[in-house]
């Protein structure tokens, strides 16, 4: 999950985001006047509009928008990277250097029944209860951190790369690391089995796909610095709903590194879904209201 602070933003992404070149400031502090990179600059921009306007109408993934069943108190210190339900209580792993935590939850009261805290030398990451095991990733520092459940460490574990995300379907542990390609991982010998490439139609890719969690043959996966939720077949990568969290944590009320990041669901018929955010004063249970198609 990259920390820098983010842009935070709500609704359905372009099809296509053209990054722009910084410009050059002259020794006087004028920006220069490039008439022919202006032109250049409104004709691919205008040529990119249209283009994300016409896969966005090629787009059919089903679309929702939610509706709040409750609301529950949670810690607004809590720099949250991975959530997860397990045996009537939420399990969180937090982030950020010198505060990075593991924690056990009530979920009525947000309370605190157990914590343990990371060497301040380690950025905690998304978490997974895999049998009687919570593995939580790092971020930059390679390291997987094995609990028991009453959070004593027992063990660790090495992986390429960043850690951002992490689930299971009950078979493999699934990786993010913020760009657009999962890592299937086998959870005894922690080599990478598999990737895949999670795609919305139009072969657009989908990137910083962050914290995750499975339910149901999908893949839930926030999208960082969006109020999105993607849902993502595990066997094509293909990205089969777009869950739109706009309004649900006012943008007006966040600090600012406040953003949507936590998806916990639980094993029950029909299953519950609990969200939350990086310094969220709330753990939101919601339900899923398909939209109209547009």
């Amino acid at each position: 999950m990259a920390k820098k602070k983010p842009k935070r933003r709500t609704g359905f992404p372009p099809a296509v985001e053209t990054p722009v070149a910084p410009q050059r400031i002259s020794s006087t502090g004028q920006r220069p006047m490039r008439w022919g990179l202006i032109v250049l600059f409104l004709v691919i921009s205008v040529g990119g509009t249209y283009l994300a306007i016409w896969l966005r109408q090629n787009d059919n993934s089903p679309r929702y928008t939610f509706k709040l069943i409750k609301k529950y108190p949670h810690d607004e210190k809590a720099f949250t990277q991975g959530l997860l339900f397990h045996d009537g209580f939420l399990w969180e792993s937090t982030g950020r250097y010198g505060e990075s935590t593991v924690r056990k939850i009530d979920l009525e009261t947000g309370e605190i029944l157990k914590q343990h805290s990371l060497d301040d030398n380690l950025f905690g990451e998304g978490m997974v209860q895999y049998g009687d095991r919570l593995i939580q990733l790092t971020w930059k520092a390679g390291k997987a951190l094995v609990y028991d459940m009453d959070l004593n460490p027992i063990e660790e574990f090495s992986y390429p790369g960043e850690g951002w995300g992490l689930a299971t379907d009950g078979n493999d542990l699934i990786l993010s690391d913020g760009s657009s390609v999962l890592k299937f991982i086998d959870p005894e010998t922690f080599d990478i089995k598999k990737p895949l490439r999670v795609l919305r139609e139009g072969g657009v890719f989908v990137g910083q796909l962050n914290e995750l969690e499975y339910a149901g043959g999908k893949i839930y996966a926030n999208r960082y610095q969006w109020d999105l939720i993607y849902e993502i077949d595990i066997n094509t990568g293909n990205v089969v709903g777009i869950i739109d969290l706009a309004g649900l944590w006012p943008l007006s009320e966040r600090p600012a590194d406040g953003v949507l990041n936590g998806i916990a669901v639980t094993q029950d018929m029909p299953p519950r879904m609990f969200v939350t955010g990086k310094l969220c004063p709330f753990i939101y249970e919601i339900e899923l209201v398909r939209m109209d198609a547009r």
